[in-house]
């Protein structure tokens, strides 16, 4: 790939991903994979005028021996030098860009029962430092190739002509063209042009259907709104947390859930694939998972702590999108969320609720919105999902029809 090309995408991240502001910090969390972009990152993030960047190497074969013979005890703890880091990053609110390259399947065999107690036994003291920068940060999640995941994707090709595959497909869903941070802008417009009318409409719940036996029904919070593309942080900074991102999403109602829904891409949960499965949801609680590949797992995911049974977002995203058009399936919920309809499992996003800059975390989740320690994405949508949305006014009206907008 073009060095010429790669930089306006570096570019893209730095200044309309986390858009960098004079002085900040930026931490980058990355694998091994693309180091010479990664490079590239850095470059722009200090032409952005940052005062330090910082890079995290990530390698998911020593995560593998780590969690192998590591004791519960040793994973979970959190040491005095990482509560003074995590106490840091609270008072500098440094911008954070994560690039994903990670074989999708590159954890299998891990022992994710291991790594489910240690999570649940350090949660509780991140939590603090989490809730603390909720909503005051910037951050983008981006992608780079990488072999093992490059092969998934374009399996028979030789390595590199996978990867440079990769590249083509990641650069164009991410609309990296000759101007790439004025194409954002006006995608930018076009999702909030539909957030607009979403939120005209008083939508007390929505209800989807599919031929594959989807028939689910989900309540709103009142004070919800459609959110989608670029979001503004609690110190009034615009940022694009998804590159790329074709998706209008919502934090729904804890506990007003009621039906089942059917997958319809593979979900890469911890370095291992679910797929092939479906959850049922009573009095807004997923009472009832089957998976055809990693049901154990899925059953791990929903049990890691109360909220993590219950749904934290709502996304409505068309079949007609530049993602789903390439035909291809990513196995990575970057985009292949944004290829079709989804739910997530989990956290939801205070920042979906109006006015949210004025409210605290818990005045956001008294009024509906779950907490969790996980935060799961689910691909639901199809090519026969229609969804319809029972307004507070007491009208009916169609949102999706056969999978695309149906305004």
């Amino acid at each position: 790939m073009k060095k010429t090309v790669l930089r306006e995408y570096a570019r893209l991240i730095v200044r309309s991903g986390v858009n960098v502001q004079k002085g900040q910090d930026v931490l980058i969390y990355c694998g091994l994979d693309q180091p010479e972009f990664v490079k590239l990152v850095v470059e722009e993030a200090y032409k952005a005028k940052a005062r330090e960047v910082t890079v995290f190497w990530q390698y998911q074969p020593l995560e593998k021996i780590r969690v192998r013979y590591e004791s519960v005890k040793t994973m979970a703890t959190v040491h005095e030098w990482q509560k003074a880091r995590q106490e840091h990053y609270c008072e500098t609110l440094p911008c954070k860009i994560h690039l994903i390259s990670d074989d999708p399947d590159g954890l299998k065999g891990m022992n994710m029962e291991k790594v489910a107690k240690a999570r649940k036994l350090s949660y509780p003291i991140l939590k603090s430092y989490m809730d603390r920068c909720d909503g005051m940060q910037q951050w983008c999640i981006a992608a780079v190739p990488g072999a093992e995941w490059a092969k998934k994707v374009f399996p028979g090709m030789r390595t590199s002509q996978a990867i440079e595959k990769l590249w083509e497909a990641i650069l164009f869903t991410s609309r990296v063209n000759e101007d790439p941070v004025k194409a954002w802008e006006e995608h930018n417009a076009n999702l909030k042009s539909r957030c607009d009318y979403l939120n005209s409409l008083g939508i007390e719940k929505l209800h989807y259907t599919a031929d594959n036996g989807t028939d689910l029904t989900v309540g709103m919070i009142p004070e919800a709104i459609f959110c989608g593309g670029s979001e503004d942080s609690r110190q009034g900074i615009t940022f694009n947390p998804n590159i790329p991102t074709e998706e209008c999403f919502i934090s729904p109602m804890k506990g007003q859930a009621e039906g089942i829904v059917y997958s319809t891409k593979p979900l890469s949960y911890q370095g291992q694939l679910i797929d092939n499965f479906s959850v049922r949801f009573e009095n807004g609680k997923a009472v009832e998972v089957h998976a055809e590949m990693g049901e154990e797992l899925l059953k791990t995911l929903i049990g890691m702590d109360e909220g993590a049974a219950y749904l934290g977002e709502c996304a409505l995203v068309p079949q007609k999108s530049p993602i789903a058009e390439s035909g291809l399936l990513f196995y990575n919920t970057l985009f292949d969320e944004n290829a079709a309809c989804h739910l997530a499992l989990g956290r939801g996003f205070t920042d979906t609720i109006r006015d949210y800059h004025n409210k605290t975390l818990e005045e956001c989740q008294e009024m509906g919105i779950n907490h969790s320690m996980i935060h799961e994405d689910f691909m639901i949508g199809c090519d026969t999902m229609n969804i319809d949305a029972y307004c507070r006014d007491g009208k009916l009206v169609p949102i999706f029809r056969n999978g695309n907008w149906a305004f």
